[in-house]
């Protein structure tokens, strides 16, 4: 058995980590929300419902408006999330920093 040592690794090309952008991730987790948010208030509430509950006021239609008023809370999410990516993107860049235009084109200054 041989073991790896980092003598025996060749150089590669450089990796360069660059973070995530703010905004990214209350985008993504807001557009999840919102398009299961309602999905799930349905199923809670076909769930809960009995053969003799049905009505104008039954847990199927609570539920679906919970659901409704949960996916619009992840609509405002993801617009806010959107609204900080836009405006870190299109920030003017710094000489020698990584985000912005040039990092998303993947051009150097």
């Amino acid at each position: 058995m041989s073991e790896s040592t980092p003598a025996s690794i060749t150089p590669g090309r450089p990796v360069r980590l660059v973070p995530t952008p703010p905004g990214f991730w209350l985008t993504l987790l807001g557009a999840a929300l919102a398009a299961i948010a309602p999905l799930f208030g349905f199923l809670g509430g076909s769930m809960v419902i009995g053969p003799d509950r049905a009505g104008v006021l039954s847990p199927l239609y609570w539920g679906l408006f919970i659901g409704v008023i949960i996916g619009a809370a992840g609509v405002l999410m993801a617009l806010l999330g959107g609204w900080r990516l836009w405006t870190h993107l299109r920030r003017p860049v710094a000489r020698g920093d990584a985000v912005g235009e040039d990092a998303v084109r993947g051009t150097d200054s």
